[in-house]
């Protein structure tokens, strides 16, 4: 089967579930804090991805002061930027990120400066230098202010990005900020991505003379 060509100006990359495999860290944090308010742990994770802390504690718990959520996403936060015990890259992540080191890119992600960099480092990976982070915006995904910053910080249009996501918060994000999405991972999938990996091995990174960047997207 021919590889499918996707063309932009600009990417902008979450990263937990697209960059650096988390989950683990993700799962120990969210389960404690699900079952220190009585909640079921399952049905909290089927939430929590793509999303702030405080956002994912709003629709579980939607009668809750959101000054409460605010409080314990401080906690959450610390909790997860100390433990990085199975934080990995997704497949593929380090070459990807070497292929469009050179190239217009941002990081987007709902985590903070402090997770960010606790993350990427355990993962092994570059940070980019642009970043949107949790800091950076007044509203989480899926609302598309994060994508749209770091679109604008890199300087191109909505309609000449391209964004890496891998959940349901994350690729509505980016389809509201008017940017074509690629989904990565098994989360992406059943979400009608205009592009979908189970990594990013299957992606090759092609960059043009006038600018432009070719993602030819493999399948398996």
């Amino acid at each position: 089967m021919p590889a499918t060509v996707l063309t932009a100006r600009a990417l902008l990359l979450d990263m937990d579930g697209t960059l650096v495999n988390s989950d683990a860290v993700v799962e120990r944090c969210w389960r404690r804090w699900a079952l220190r308010e009585g909640l079921d742990p399952e049905a909290a994770l089927k939430v929590v991805h793509g999303r702030q802390g405080y956002a994912t504690m709003a629709v579980l718990l939607p009668h809750r002061p959101m000054e409460q959520n605010y409080a314990d996403n401080r906690v959450m936060l610390a909790e997860e930027t100390a433990d990085t015990d199975g934080v990995v890259p997704i497949g593929g992540a380090p070459a990807f990120m070497d292929a469009i080191a050179a190239l217009p890119h941002a990081l987007v992600t709902s985590a903070d400066t402090a997770l960010a960099g606790a993350r990427m480092t355990a993962a092994g990976l570059r940070m980019p230098d642009v970043r949107v982070t949790a800091e950076s915006v007044g509203a989480s995904k899926p609302d598309p202010e994060g994508f749209l910053k770091g679109a604008a910080e890199l300087g191109f249009a909505p309609a000449d990005c391209i964004v890496f996501e891998d959940s349901e918060a994350g690729i509505t994000a980016g389809r509201a900020a008017g940017m074509r999405v690629v989904g990565v991972g098994p989360r992406a999938a059943a979400l009608a991505p205009d592009a979908h990996v189970e990594d990013l091995t299957q992606i090759r990174v092609e960059a043009s003379a006038d600018g432009s960047i070719h993602l030819h997207i493999s399948a398996l």
